[in-house]
């Protein structure tokens, strides 16, 4: 054989090679991906975690997509009944119900041992979420409720009573250049959203459902919260006439507010920016006597309705995995998350946290967030005539009528 034979016979077996290698290096894992609404630092944790999982399953991709809680429900159901989506989707209870209805997630009480089920907390809230007999959420967390956060170093000691939380105004929120605005605010919340006005109707005694999920929103509690919600900002001067998420978060953030009422979706960035910061109870209604009840709810991991056979029993060992009390500990002390497993909850890493203590103490005055698909409705129902009181349309007994009508026309025609 001639030199040059060799040569071309030779080449053409590297070639070979090559395509043999680059063929194997192309092929592609089956990928199991988690779609969550966790905020950066969080989702930089679970990054880690995820990396460290694979390990152990080297035929998986493992990763994560970021949506904001509405677009994940919504992206979730779209491509779970195209027969695709995610793996699994990590959220708030509230979103079981849709998602049952709608045929998109799977039960897993068949999927865990009894004796990991009995890990988790009973008491003081049922940490995974059941619907019609079965389960259909793990929760790595519970709480996701709104507290008041302060920050020490404008003010000292949180007030207890909505009167005192005023009282204080008069020299937090003083207008010492007379521009008629307030150099300062005592609090900044999202306050026209309904989500984080609800608290103030538990606070005078009212609820948004009766026992059989009919929407009770034409209530005096309903009329007295929105009114003094309304005075904050325009008789008291203590709270922006106008205000959003954002805008809120920014003031609290510069230092433009003493205080804001939010969730533990915040608390860690507050903390990595250096910020003093404390919980304690939404402050207190004078007149009743009674604690804001903001919406309580375990968040965690569901499973699309489409996974099966080994993939699916992989995605089960990742939530033992994520739910293990090691791992919750990880995000507790990230973020003063409260762990929804019992040997977490009780860690003295948990106890002694000054931050997860006084969360837990907010979450005892709070109610169950409904998982029943009513509940987004009667969001939907409440946002336009609440937020009327606040440009002028509407009185808030005018608000509270418009928002009971329009929640029974919305469970009407979706129940049709």
């Amino acid at each position: 054989m001639s030199y040059k034979n060799v040569f071309k016979q030779g080449l053409l077996t590297i070639i070979s090679i090559i395509l043999l290698l680059t063929a194997s290096c192309g092929e592609k894992k089956e990928k199991i991906i988690v779609w969550s609404s966790m905020r950066p630092l969080e989702r930089a944790l679970l990054d880690t975690l995820l990396h460290s999982f694979s390990t152990s399953y080297p035929q998986y991709e493992f990763g994560q997509l970021f949506y904001a809680p509405e677009e994940a429900r919504t992206n979730f159901i779209i491509s779970a009944l195209a027969g695709k989506g995610p793996a699994m989707l990590h959220g708030a209870s509230d979103n079981i119900g849709p998602l049952v209805e709608l045929d998109v997630i799977q039960p897993m009480d068949n999927l865990f041992t009894k004796e990991y089920l009995d890990n988790f907390l009973q008491e003081p809230i049922a940490a995974n979420t059941w619907f019609r007999g079965h389960l259909y959420q793990i929760a790595d967390r519970v709480g996701n409720h709104l507290c008041l956060v302060y920050n020490k170093d404008i003010a000292a000691d949180p007030p207890n009573t909505i009167n005192e939380m005023i009282e204080m105004g008069r020299t937090i929120s003083a207008d010492k250049n007379n521009d008629g605005r307030a150099d300062r605010y005592t609090l900044a919340w999202n306050y026209t959203e309904p989500f984080f006005a609800i608290p103030f109707i538990g606070g005078y005694n009212g609820w948004i459902f009766d026992e059989n999920n009919n929407p009770t929103l034409n209530t005096e509690a309903m009329v007295k919260a929105a009114r003094l919600i309304y005075d904050l900002a325009n008789t008291y001067k203590i709270i922006p006439k106008e205000c959003d998420y954002e805008i809120a978060n920014a003031l609290f953030k510069d230092g433009l507010s003493a205080m804001i009422i939010n969730g533990p979706w915040s608390w860690a960035s507050y903390m990595k920016a250096g910020m003093n910061i404390g919980l304690a109870r939404i402050p207190k209604i004078d007149e009743t006597g009674s604690w804001p009840a903001p919406l309580v709810s375990p968040m965690g991991f569901s499973i699309n309705k489409n996974l099966a056979g080994n993939k699916l029993q992989t995605a089960v060992k990742l939530i033992e995995y994520l739910t293990s009390p090691e791992v919750q500990l990880q995000f507790s002390r990230l973020g003063a998350s409260i762990p929804s497993v019992k040997s977490a909850f009780t860690d003295s890493a948990v106890t002694n946290d000054p931050l997860i203590q006084a969360a837990i103490d907010q979450m005892m005055t709070g109610r169950n967030m409904p998982v029943v698909t009513e509940m987004r409705w009667i969001f939907d129902a409440m946002r336009p005539g609440y937020q009327s009181i606040f440009t002028g349309r509407l009185t808030p007994e005018q608000a509270a009528e418009e928002m009971q009508l329009l929640a029974e026309k919305l469970i009407r025609e979706n129940r049709e």
